[in-house]
């Protein structure tokens, strides 16, 4: 009964975050990334990562084509922990006594249109400590406003933001949105994010160049 009861709670939250309405605030007031008082996450990095690896996060099929230009979700940016950050995670698990936390965050922000997501894309860097992305990707786009959505998948939390210029009355990146929301609440709980190594962009802990493994 108490499960079923979670379920309901849980489906009942998620129509809340409807994509075709979302409640946008100006940057300088929408919610950033929360640390809780685990202060040291805050200086493990996220790089931005790749249109392939957007798909295979979401576990969405790499058939899946714009129908502007043939890339996936062409306005979206993401940024995912960098190797560093997943193996600092479990080290500091484990100098903490299991105290300090496993757990890593995503940030993905979708854009009004492609246009802005490459004007932007030119400004912010293509990799940045946690702590700073509150100041210096949120908080630092000004004229814009933002919709956040926060999603819990075991040891990955997902931070969604949908952006637009300041004032606008619609947001016509509305489908981006929908499937990308819809395809994280699909997401079962990663229990262990250090199989995010094996993205194509990750070298994984037992890397050996090309020329190395000829010898």
């Amino acid at each position: 009964m108490q499960e079923n009861e979670k379920k309901k709670k849980k489906k009942n939250k998620i129509k809340h975050k409807d994509p075709t309405n979302p409640h946008f605030k100006p940057t300088s007031d929408v919610k950033g990334i929360r640390f809780g008082g685990q202060f040291v996450v805050k200086s493990f990095t996220v790089r931005r990562s790749s249109p392939l690896e957007l798909l295979r996060l979401l576990a969405i099929s790499p058939s899946h084509q714009s129908r502007s230009n043939g890339l996936p979700f062409p306005s979206t940016t993401m940024y995912l922990p960098t190797n560093f950050t997943i193996l600092a995670h479990h080290a500091w698990h484990t100098l903490t006594l299991g105290l300090g936390t496993k757990k890593s965050k995503v940030a993905l922000f979708v854009f009004e249109t492609e246009t802005m997501k490459a004007a932007v894309d030119r400004i912010w860097p293509v990799m940045i400590p946690l702590g700073d992305v509150n100041k210096k990707l949120i908080r630092g786009l000004s004229g814009c406003e933002m919709a956040r959505f926060k999603f819990r998948k075991g040891c990955l939390t997902f931070y969604i933001y949908a952006v637009r210029r300041l004032g606008a009355s619609a947001f016509p990146s509305a489908d981006d949105l929908r499937e990308v929301l819809e395809s994280v609440v699909a997401l079962k709980d990663f229990l262990d994010h250090t199989a995010m190594l094996a993205l194509p962009s990750q070298k994984s802990i037992t890397f050996q160049s090309a020329a190395s493994m000829a010898k």
